[in-house]
């Protein structure tokens, strides 16, 4: 049964937590095209060559090298190759096939000599310059043989690797699924950008920042907005969807005030509220309801996006079978003092600029209201338990808001 925890946790325990929440994706096939940012689940063999024949890696002449020793040198050409071409007619002594870049070598040739060196000839052709034997070449299997393990599972899948998979011939992969995440912000204050605020009432921004993030990270995101601050109609929202999710992710309502309607649902009913000992994000949540990993962030838009990069993001890239589930992290120098609360990992936005000698810029203050200051940050500042200030030029741990 889930509850309220009046210590302290610290950063690392609640991550430690968030983690186990979020199983291993199951294994799927999908088309090559729609894997791209995925992690490979079983090695990929190569199951032809590359190139898978002879061909010519010029647009030129097939020739025997000897034929063309001692320049220049007319020939006769026999044929046209272009790519695509089967190229099985064989090279005739003392004659040239024009032939393009990638068509197969024809059997008898071994070089071929690049147009630029040649009168360009249909009929006949003058070669002005020699050519060494496999120049302008390229054998097959030079690249790949076939049975070669070209992709090992763990791998995460780029531009590069789809194109070898595609080149091997695979139509799809075997790839860890992304995980569905519905994303649910909170309040009975809540208005839809593009809509209009009456007094007391904000434009909704969680929902769309938290979902923008899960598909940042790779995940699959479903904003479900507006739930009202009451315990019955939020479970009424949640039901239809919670069959399809992998995890539920909200912000706000898990506070110590009145009308915290997450913690009102979720307490008792499977999910633990803790406050972390950070800055800014303190009140947390994480368990399960109905057997659906859930995630809890607090409601202000810096404390939730700063919660869903320490305890969230890596949950979600574990789950996706990456190796690396941390953002990039540097040491940096401050190029100002900094202040941090007793007892509390303190996260601070800042400008990262390794360039001018790995110099750290705090950018706004602490509070967890200032997403302006998130906006235009490249990284988070960590300053850790314990530390209550920083000099200027002091080192520190900056967390990367880019790569991986």
């Amino acid at each position: 049964m889930g509850g309220v925890t009046n210590a302290l946790t610290r950063v690392a325990d609640h991550k430690s937590r968030v983690a186990g929440l979020v199983g291993v994706m199951p294994v799927v096939d999908l088309p090559v095209s729609d894997c791209l940012g995925l992690v490979l689940a079983r090695d990929v063999v190569a199951p032809i060559p590359l190139p898978p024949f002879d061909n010519s890696a010029m647009d030129g002449y097939a020739v025997r090298a000897a034929d063309v020793a001692s320049p220049p040198v007319v020939l006769p050409v026999e044929r046209d190759l272009p790519a695509g071409a089967a190229g099985d007619a064989p090279l005739a002594p003392g004659t040239a096939h024009r032939i393009m870049t990638g068509a197969p070598l024809p059997p008898g040739a071994d070089a071929v000599v690049q147009v630029e060196w040649t009168d360009g000839g249909t009929s006949s052709v003058r070669v002005d310059r020699a050519v060494a034997v496999e120049q302008n070449v390229r054998r097959a299997a030079d690249d790949v043989a076939v049975g070669a393990i070209v992709l090992v599972a763990g791998t995460a899948l780029g531009p590069a690797q789809l194109g070898l998979a595609a080149a091997l011939g695979f139509g799809s992969l075997p790839v860890r699924r992304r995980p569905r995440v519905l994303v649910l912000s909170t309040g009975s204050e809540l208005v839809g950008p593009g809509g209009t605020l009456e007094r007391g009432q904000i434009f909704e921004s969680n929902g769309v920042m938290l979902a923008a993030a899960v598909r940042e990270a790779g995940g699959e995101a479903e904003l479900l907005r507006f739930v009202p601050d009451d315990v019955e109609r939020f479970h009424a929202a949640l039901e239809p969807r919670l069959g399809s999710v992998d995890l539920l992710l909200t912000s706000g309502g898990v506070s110590a005030g009145a009308y915290e309607v997450v913690k009102d649902a979720f307490t008792g009913r499977g999910v633990e509220f803790t406050k972390v000992a950070m800055q800014p994000g303190g009140p947390q949540g994480a368990g399960r309801y109905r057997g659906v990993a859930v995630a809890t962030l607090p409601g202000n838009p810096v404390s939730a996006q700063v919660s869903f990069e320490v305890f969230v993001r890596p949950a979600l890239r574990a789950a996706m079978g990456f190796a690396e589930v941390e953002r990039p992290s540097a040491t940096a120098r401050l190029s100002a003092p900094v202040t941090s609360p007793a007892g509390r990992t303190q996260f601070r936005r800042g400008l990262f600029d390794p360039a001018s000698g790995r110099v750290v810029t705090p950018v706004g203050g602490p509070g967890s209201h200032l997403l302006s200051a998130l906006a235009v940050s490249n990284c988070l500042i960590e300053v850790p338990e314990g530390v209550t200030s920083l000099a200027q030029d002091d080192e520190v741990v900056v967390r990367l808001l880019h790569g991986r």
